[in-house]
């Protein structure tokens, strides 16, 4: 299909990577799981306080993550029974996205003078760093 044809693909909804990855992430929850992974955050509780994710939504978007294979469920107690979550290779693979995202907002939506993300870590450069 050439780049012209592509621009006016009328008719049908335009078959794209983008819509694809949007299927899986693009939901406000589901990035900011991926952002308290990538901050070193793993246990059920910590990225519900951090995200502010009702609980019931937090464990339907980690249960598709999962799925999805951008994070990884691991045992980390039998009795009682508690999971910590994981980023994947594709999960880290998001950090280029989540930091445009971040730096985008930093420049075109919080308001200035705002530090509420100082105490924020810095998410990884590149998913080889973590």
């Amino acid at each position: 299909m050439s780049q012209k044809s592509e621009l006016t693909n009328l008719g049908a909804p335009r078959v794209c990577s983008i819509a694809d990855a949007l299927e899986v992430v693009g939901e406000r929850w589901s990035l900011l799981v991926i952002r308290e992974l990538g901050f070193g955050v793993h246990r059920f509780k910590d990225i519900q306080v951090n995200t502010g994710a009702p609980r019931e939504t937090l464990a339907l978007r980690l249960r598709k993550l999962d799925e999805a294979g951008v994070i990884e469920r691991r045992r980390y107690c039998d009795h009682p029974p508690r999971d910590e979550y994981i980023l994947t290779t594709a999960g880290r693979g998001l950090f280029p996205a989540l930091i445009a995202l971040r730096e985008w907002g930093e420049r075109h939506v919080t308001p200035l003078g705002c530090d509420a993300d100082d105490d924020s870590p810095p998410l990884p450069r590149s998913a080889a760093g973590t």
